[in-house]
């Protein structure tokens, strides 16, 4: 226990000697650098003491030759004094009470004053940069106008000479900038009487003046001759050529009141007039753009014009073609409507037949009016060929989707006559193929003619029948009438088929039995099954009764089959 307790003092004691040293050296490290800012601030408080602006008030002193400089120099001198003489003791008094402060351990009064001694000599040291610079300012003046002078001088007599080498081109403007150079030579006079007395704020004002003026002489250079050829020349010469289409076109009975020409044409001299005295003036500001702006109008005006000539040319091709197709589709029409009794008499029209040609015929009359309305236009000299034009390019294509309407309609009423006469034709084939088949019939004489033959031989004559009733029909029910046909057709051809089908079968089982006769003598099967071929045959059941034949005679000669088709063949 003695030696655990001894551990424990041990470390005790070790603890609070740490905490003793590490307090000695966070004081210790407070205080050095509190003397380093204390060193800091005197420090800055040195340099603006020792600022040059005595020497830079020597220098001035010079140069006093005016009583604005010589104030300028007093007060400069006084205000210097005031920081040397008052604000720097003060300051150095600030200073050496925070030193007094450090050493009586003061450290909350030290952080409030060492805030105003900065505060101070932040003060001091702005009053006395802006002093120097001042006084710097003046001395400095002389080379630095110097040197903007000299500048201004070579920029000047390169104004000079671009201007006398190309002197015409300014024409009645010339005179005027000659004036304003001789202005610019003034102020460089002034310059120099000035500078004689070193009066560095009124060089300023001359120096500033001076750059403004060649800055404007150059865009004077630059601008002119192109705005003296733009309003003296371009721009009333356009206006004189467009005055002189614009009467050639009214006489050619052009309608122009859209474009406003003579009210445009006098708006134009007049801003060209009023542009050119700002140009005398030397006044560019939007000159250029104006007159550019002016330019590009009454070159809108030269395509203006173009536009109504190729506009009267479409024109009057759209209307040649638009009244010969009219005059064509109307003859149509009335034609249509004259016969329109007569059709409906022949044919079975539908509502909506009528209905088209009706619609057809409201449309047209719509377009005439609306095609002849826009012609009042052009009369009055109220519409531009321009507009008229367009509007007879879409009453040709109004026009041509009614010619799509009325081919509709005349297709259908076409058709309807076209299917009367293929249906007369119709009907004369479709007979002549009856006719055909009761012909092979007679010419081969069968023992028997099946029950069914004779129904379908009679429903073939009666759709031919209902044929002829519709046809004898007025008006002629088209839709109905090729519903007859087509009945007729299937059924005569039915016919005709199955007259071709049944000789062909009678013959092949005849020629069959023809052929097996020879071969009775030898099985009495094969006589058999002939003798019930013929009962067969002779009864009208020719299709069995090659069945039987041929499945007879294959028991002797299996190639029957193939042999009474090629007798068929050859004997036809």
């Amino acid at each position: 226990m003695d030696n655990l307790t001894l551990v424990i003092t041990s470390y005790i004691i070790i603890a609070i000697v740490l905490i003793f040293v590490v307090l000695g050296l966070i004081k210790k490290n407070r205080l050095k650098r509190l003397k380093e800012e204390l060193e800091v601030l005197d420090r800055e408080k040195n340099e603006i003491e020792s600022a040059p602006i005595v020497s830079e008030l020597a220098k001035l002193e010079t140069i006093v030759k005016n009583d604005k400089i010589e104030e300028k120099y007093k007060e400069w001198f006084n205000a210097f004094e005031d920081i040397k003489n008052k604000t720097i003791p003060e300051i150095n008094d600030m200073i050496i009470d925070l030193d007094i402060y450090i050493d009586k351990k003061q450290y909350r009064e030290y952080a409030i004053h060492v805030a105003k001694t900065e505060l101070a000599i932040y003060k001091a040291k702005t009053a006395t940069d802006s002093l120097l610079d001042e006084i710097r300012e003046i001395n400095l003046s002389e080379e630095k106008y110097r040197k903007l002078i000299t500048k201004l001088k070579t920029k000047y007599r390169e104004l000079l000479s671009s201007f006398e080498d190309s002197k015409s081109d300014y024409e009645n403007i010339a005179n005027v900038i000659e004036l304003q150079f001789e202005n610019i030579e003034k102020r460089f006079q002034d310059f120099e009487d000035y500078m004689e007395v070193n009066d560095y704020q009124e060089v300023f004002h001359i120096v500033k003046g001076i750059d403004i003026m060649i800055d404007h002489m150059e865009i004077v250079i630059e601008e002119v001759p192109d705005l003296v050829l733009l309003a003296n020349r371009l721009i009333p010469k356009k206006i004189e050529q467009i005055t002189e289409i614009y009467d050639d076109m009214k006489s050619k009975k052009y309608p122009l009141k859209h474009l406003k020409i003579e009210y445009n044409v006098e708006e134009s001299l007049k801003n060209v007039n009023q542009i050119i005295d700002r140009i005398k003036v030397l006044n560019l500001e939007n000159c250029m753009f104006e007159l550019k702006t002016m330019l590009e109008y009454l070159d809108s005006l030269f395509n203006e014009f173009e536009l109504e000539k190729n506009a009267k040319k479409e024109f009057e091709e759209a209307k040649e073609i638009f009244d010969k197709r009219f005059s064509k589709i109307s003859v149509v029409v009335n034609d249509v409507y004259l016969q329109l009794d007569d059709i409906k008499n022949m044919y079975d029209l539908t509502d909506n037949d009528v209905q088209t040609i009706d619609l057809v015929n409201t449309k047209l009359k719509d377009l005439e009016n609306i095609y002849k309305e826009s012609l009042k236009g052009l009369s009055k000299k109220k519409t531009p060929y321009s507009l008229i034009a367009l509007s007879v390019q879409n009453n040709l294509v109004t026009l041509k989707d009614i010619e799509d309407e009325l081919d509709v309609a005349l297709k259908n009423l076409g058709n309807m006559y076209e299917d009367e006469v293929r249906a007369r034709e119709q009907l004369d084939e479709i007979q002549e193929l009856l006719k055909q088949s009761k012909a092979k019939i007679r010419s081969y004489k069968l023992p028997i003619i099946s029950n069914n033959y004779f129904v379908e031989l009679q429903e073939a004559n009666e759709a031919i029948l209902e044929i002829i009733k519709e046809l004898e029909k007025k008006p002629i029910a088209i839709k109905i009438l090729n519903t007859r046909v087509d009945t007729a057709r299937d059924l005569v051809l039915k016919l005709f088929n199955t007259t071709n089908d049944m000789i062909k079968t009678a013959k092949l089982a005849e020629y069959s039995i023809v052929y097996g006769n020879r071969y009775r003598s030898q099985n009495i099967n094969i006589d058999s099954g002939l003798n019930q071929a013929q009962m067969l045959f002779y009864k009208g059941n020719y299709k069995k009764s090659l069945d039987v034949t041929i499945a007879t005679i294959e028991r002797i000669d299996e190639d029957i089959r193939k042999k009474v088709v090629e007798l068929y063949e050859n004997t036809n």
